[in-house]
């Protein structure tokens, strides 16, 4: 399992960048290749300056070795060893009128000390957060997550549009990081789901990805926007690095188990503004986004 679905990520990782570069038509991805000194590495590829995206990163690893305590009690085991493979990628466009988007797709197992398999699970999803909101934008994306749940279980959009939206809140603000999409982790087999069902339910979602994506991306890229607007911009991507640094799971496993800093900052914006007691005018557009994230919306 873990080899069928490290292999298909570092296809999904050559699709998406490959789309992305044709896309902002100026700029290409760089490369890192790197190791982990405890086991493992990954294929870090970061694209900055675009004519589209000002910052964006496309990233994969595959990290194993001993579980490090603070893990271990986490997870309420002892002397656990552990394989951990996912790609995960955020985008901030330079177009304040194109969401920044969120992606991660992964696969863990845990082994004893004679090298069994001890638990294995599934986990990821994809959310998108919007500094002007259009709402076709977010029904369209909510639209495509929820066609590829279908596919699989009728009951997986709403539950895990749910989870997104519990999971993707600035619990110290009141307020969602964006209008969400999917979340879901510990994924483990069942009576009614395999491994191998969990596997392509997952793989699923990632090869949906673009389709969620790059449609918006496609019609707002080339709108026009004034400085105040990329104000608001820079505003609200504080609120991501907020959540990205104060909430995230993903980010605390990454300097938990020693990962690659470059790597797991990846996904903070290159500019951003905080400014003390800000609020938006009374009945603007950016007022009306803060409205919408107080209250999770069904967009479809």
């Amino acid at each position: 399992m873990k080899d069928s679905f490290y292999k298909y990520i570092l296809q999904l990782q050559d699709t998406i960048t490959a789309k992305l570069e044709e896309v902002d038509g100026v700029a290409k991805f760089k490369e890192d290749e790197w190791k982990r000194p405890e086991g493992g590495g990954g294929r870090t590829r970061v694209i900055e300056n675009g004519a589209v995206f000002e910052k964006g990163g496309v990233n994969i690893s595959a990290v194993h070795g001993n579980l490090p305590e603070s893990m271990q009690n986490y997870f309420g085991v002892k002397d656990a060893d552990f394989f951990a493979c996912g790609l995960s990628l955020v985008l901030h466009p330079k177009n304040p009128m194109v969401p920044t988007v969120h992606a991660n797709w992964r696969y863990f197992e845990m082994y004893d000390k004679q090298g069994n398999i001890v638990d294995q699970w599934f986990g990821g999803g994809q959310d998108l957060t919007p500094y002007y909101l259009f709402d076709e934008d977010a029904s369209h994306f909510h639209e495509v997550c929820k066609k590829a749940c279908d596919k699989h279980n009728p009951d997986f959009y709403s539950k895990y549009k749910e989870r997104c939206d519990n999971y993707f809140w600035n619990a110290h603000r009141n307020e969602a990081r964006g209008v969400g999409g999917l979340f879901f982790d510990y994924c483990k087999a069942s009576e009614s789901m395999k491994m191998q069902d969990w596997y392509n339910f997952v793989t699923e979602v990632g090869d949906s990805f673009l389709d969620t994506y790059i449609p918006i991306v496609i019609k707002r890229k080339d709108v026009e926007y004034s400085q105040k607007q990329r104000d608001w911009q820079e505003v609200r991507r504080g609120r991501y690095v907020e959540f990205n640094l104060v909430h995230d799971k993903g980010t605390l496993f990454g300097l938990r188990t020693n990962g690659r800093i470059e790597s797991i900052l990846m996904s903070l914006p290159p500019h951003v503004q905080w400014r003390y007691d800000h609020h938006p005018e009374k009945g603007s557009e950016e007022e009306r986004l803060l409205h919408v994230l107080k209250e999770p919306k069904a967009w479809v």
